[in-house]
């Protein structure tokens, strides 16, 4: 999936924060998730405030997409959650190019 969304980022802006949200999950086997969908569907839940089962069916389905949310929204010793850092980096970036 390529940019469907306005709330969707592009590859190139996701390849800044990947390192970040890759670290949120220890992994023990071969990730099946792209994370860069599931990333893209939580800005498009964030846009619309759609609920997460009406989630567009471009995106991974809505429990996996959910798990993700819970792993990176969590706030661990009083800093900024992965997807805080995450959407701050990504302006920063954008900033940056213009």
């Amino acid at each position: 999936m390529e940019v469907k969304y306005p709330s969707d980022i592009t590859r190139s802006q996701f390849s800044v924060i990947k390192d970040l949200l890759s670290s949120g999950k220890r992994k023990t086997k071969p990730r099946k998730a792209d994370l860069y969908n599931m990333f893209c569907a939580i800005l498009y839940i964030n846009k619309t405030g759609c609920q997460w089962r009406a989630l567009p069916n471009d995106y991974p389905k809505w429990y996996h997409v959910y798990y993700y949310f819970t792993i990176w929204s969590k706030k661990i010793d009083d800093k900024p959650s992965l997807f805080e850092q995450a959407l701050k980096k990504i302006s920063k970036h954008s900033e940056s190019k213009r």
